[in-house]
């Protein structure tokens, strides 16, 4: 095959899993101060099938586009004035979310500061896994919430893929961690740190839970969770609101009870993935994948996601 190209799943339209198409699309070029990666693996996410189908970010994409924001790989070739990396480096990154990263062919490009050094203990797929959703649940404890120890922390849809990781960078942090998932999932989740499970499924959270400093929010308007989080949440705590902003039921209900509100959105940030990755590598976090698909797999891993039952990530392996 032609060196100028490369292998890709693109859509041509929005829609169901179906208009994902695997082919050959022309391979990008670093611009100065960008890098040119060879991926090896590829991160879904719930923003990518949400996009796919015309919902999350799709109104800040062109068509045709190639979803995927979470890669891990290899640095091929290195833009003018790039100091920071060089060819055979290992890398991770999330890069320009939230416009279109490429993340499922089997090459991109970005600004070099957009990527770090890959966990040395991971794999490229486990790797692959961690970009958004660890920076997701990063920035929303300590940047958005500033966590401190002795805090208490409520994490809902803690067995997914931002979830387990807010659970463990909870409790790095000193929280006292209270999660929400279903019954299977306990057990798991007191493995990565959680101090007190309410299965979702059988009781309401706010019936069984209280004293709630900081609440990270993974479900939002869903069965009305991030408006109820208020009635758990002390006066002066803060609700994250992750998916879609803060709704409206949940901004009337908090201001009368002196609760703190905040959306939030992910952004790229090398020096935090760098953090990441010593966690990772000291054996204090770690990343649970599911299962991986190879790259022409891609409408077959969006069919499992949507259905919201995945513990921990899916992955797409593109190259080695």
């Amino acid at each position: 095959m032609s060196e100028h190209t490369m292998r890709a799943v693109t859509i041509d339209g929005f829609g169901g899993p179906e208009v994902l198409t695997a082919g050959r699309v022309a391979r990008p070029e670093p611009l100065p101060t960008e890098v040119l990666v060879r991926v090896h693996a590829a991160g879904i996410n719930p923003v990518d099938w949400k996009t796919r189908a015309g919902q999350g970010m799709a109104g800040l994409q062109t068509l045709p586009l190639i979803l995927g924001w979470d890669v891990s790989g290899v640095v091929e070739e290195v833009g003018f004035g790039v100091t920071t990396l060089a060819p055979g480096d290992e890398v991770y990154a999330m890069p320009w979310f939230p416009r279109p990263a490429g993340g499922y062919a089997e090459f991109v490009t970005a600004p070099s500061r957009h990527f770090a050094r890959k966990p040395a203990s991971l794999g490229h797929a486990e790797a692959a896994a961690l970009p958004l959703a660890a920076l997701t649940a990063w920035q929303a404890l300590v940047d958005t919430a500033g966590v401190q120890a002795g805090q208490r922390v409520l994490v809902h849809a803690a067995a997914g893929g931002v979830g387990h990781l807010a659970v463990q960078f909870a409790k790095h942090l000193g929280a006292e961690v209270v999660a929400t998932a279903s019954a299977p999932r306990h057990a798991w989740l007191k493995e990565l740190g959680a101090d007190e499970m309410i299965d979702y499924t059988r009781q309401r959270f706010e019936d069984v839970t209280g004293g709630i400093d900081v609440v990270i929010d993974l479900v939002g308007s869903q069965d009305d969770t991030a408006a109820r989080s208020v009635s758990v949440t002390r006066p002066g705590g803060l609700v994250v609101s992750i998916p879609g902003g803060v709704p409206e039921r949940l901004s009337l209900l908090a201001g009368p009870a002196g609760v703190r509100t905040s959306p939030f959105l992910v952004e790229p940030d090398s020096p935090a993935l760098a953090t990441i990755a010593g966690l990772v590598d000291a054996g204090a976090v770690r990343v649970e994948v599911e299962r991986t698909f190879a790259l022409e797999q891609a409408a077959e891993a969006h069919r499992l996601g949507e259905g919201n039952r995945t513990r921990g990530k899916l992955v797409l392996t593109v190259t080695g």
